[in-house]
């Protein structure tokens, strides 16, 4: 049995699906990598909202995702941009989410971090007011019980009129965070609105600053997470942290050779690719903790093609691909995001995500994917 896939050019291939999925299995907590999954929230497909309202999500289908994470080992990386952070979820929804998965990994014993943003603030903001935002969410975060990973702020982005701001705002948070925080620099591709974060659109320039800012707090800084998609930049800052400060890579890109290493470090993991791929990640790294880097890398360098296609530009958009593959996989009923979301990517682009992600055996139950994404198709006019 095959399924025509359109392939952008006005043309089908047939595809065969595989037939079953990639065998996986649950272990111990890992030893050599500290991982979190970026998580994405399921909305409500049966609120009457429009893509300009406040985020209805559907909560139950939420947190039981996340357990789906938790299960397999994986820390909880929460409110994030893969959460639809800035993009459909408000910080009143991002609050919630922040209480609900919190108080869910205590009861199930699971490893979560949260974002610390300043995204109530809704237009021109001075540094004083980017500050108390930024102090409003970490009290958020650290009652939750969570570990706190302060966001690179839009709002900072464009109150900051050079380098000597940033490191007046972070050296404040950090004097004032209870425990260790991750700091989290995303590049534009990400968010066209970060362009020149940490003083200066010179990323050399702007990796000196970021490094300041955690030369004067290694204390307060349990890691950082850099998504510049670019390998040897991240090496580069890894290489000069301060002793004690880990590096969780956010290289979509490039993550399995980031996080095997070479003879002078490795990064640890924070990936929104990890959200569709949590099981099979999962399996690798126990892999890589026996020390089997080869074994490590032959599990996870097939999923690389899968992660690229998800993120390539407009990269921000890949948070459409990732819910995609959720609803494709069974983790949810519908395939709907807040914001309307669903509609930013095309047709081909879907269909080659389903072929990447059912060749890598991503499905625990292939036929259901086969049937949702031949529904799919006849929603564009497509008959098989």
């Amino acid at each position: 049995m095959t399924i025509q896939l359109p392939t952008g050019n006005g043309e089908f291939k047939a595809y065969e699906p595989r037939l079953e999925p990639l065998a996986v299995t649950t272990g111990s907590p890992f030893t050599s990598r500290t991982v979190f999954s970026a998580a994405h929230v399921v909305a409500d497909p049966f609120a009457d909202v429009s893509p300009d309202s406040p985020a209805a999500v559907d909560w139950d289908a939420t947190l039981a995702f996340r357990r789906h994470l938790w299960s397999h080992g994986l820390g909880v990386a929460e409110a994030m941009d893969t959460a639809q952070r800035g993009m459909g979820l408000d910080w009143a929804g991002a609050a919630e989410l922040i209480r609900r998965s919190a108080a869910e990994a205590k009861s199930v014993g699971g490893l979560i971090a949260c974002g610390v943003g300043t995204d109530q603030l809704t237009g021109p903001a001075t540094l004083d007011e980017v500050r108390v935002a930024y102090e409003e969410q970490l009290a958020l975060v650290e009652e939750s019980g969570a570990q706190a990973i302060l966001m690179a702020s839009r709002a900072l982005a464009a109150a900051a009129k050079g380098p000597e701001d940033y490191l007046e705002v972070y050296g404040h948070l950090l004097r004032q965070a209870t425990e260790p925080v991750i700091l989290h620099w995303l590049g534009p591709m990400f968010d066209p609105a970060l362009e020149g974060y940490w003083g200066s659109s010179d990323l050399d320039a702007a990796t000196d600053t970021f490094l300041q800012v955690i030369a004067a707090h290694p204390d307060k800084v349990d890691g950082i997470k850099v998504s510049l998609l670019e390998a040897r930049r991240e090496i580069d800052i890894r290489r000069r942290l301060p002793q004690g400060v880990r590096c969780y890579t956010g290289d979509d890109f490039n993550y399995p050779e980031l996080i095997a290493g070479d003879e002078k470090g490795f990064s640890h993991a924070l990936l929104g690719i990890f959200d569709p791929l949590g099981p099979l990640a999962a399996e690798a790294v126990r892999v890589l903790d026996t020390g089997d880097a080869k074994g490590f890398r032959e599990l996870l360098d097939p999923t690389v093609e899968l992660s690229r296609h998800l993120f390539q530009a407009p990269t921000r958009f890949y948070k459409t691909g990732v819910v995609f593959l959720a609803w494709l996989a069974g983790h949810q009923s519908h395939f709907t995001m807040v914001g309307g979301l669903q509609s930013a990517r095309s047709l081909p682009h879907f269909a080659r995500a389903y072929e990447l992600a059912d060749g890598l055996g991503l499905f625990p139950d292939p036929k259901l994917a086969e049937e949702r994404m031949k529904n799919l198709l006849s929603l564009y006019g497509v008959t098989q």
